[in-house]
């Protein structure tokens, strides 16, 4: 199982839009938004490392409103 913490800034205004979208990305486990440098943090599990890129690359950096991620791989 790989697993991955994704960091995200979204446009002003549209956090509650891309929360709600975020959350319905298959594998994204739980998402929130969060006080600092980044406006959310999403946990997202997939069955192998390509499968998580894939997530992340095609199903979460593309969604309309989000302007930049830093991914976090988890390790045992």
């Amino acid at each position: 199982m790989a697993l991955c913490y994704v960091l995200l800034n979204v446009e002003l205004g549209s956090e509650d839009r891309v929360l709600n979208e975020i959350r319905k990305v298959p594998n994204v486990k739980d998402c929130h938004r969060v006080y600092g440098v980044y406006d959310m943090i999403a946990k997202v599990e997939a069955g192998t490392m390509d499968s998580l890129k894939e997530l992340v690359t095609w199903k979460i950096r593309r969604l309309e409103g989000v302007r930049s991620t830093l991914t976090a791989i988890a390790i045992e």
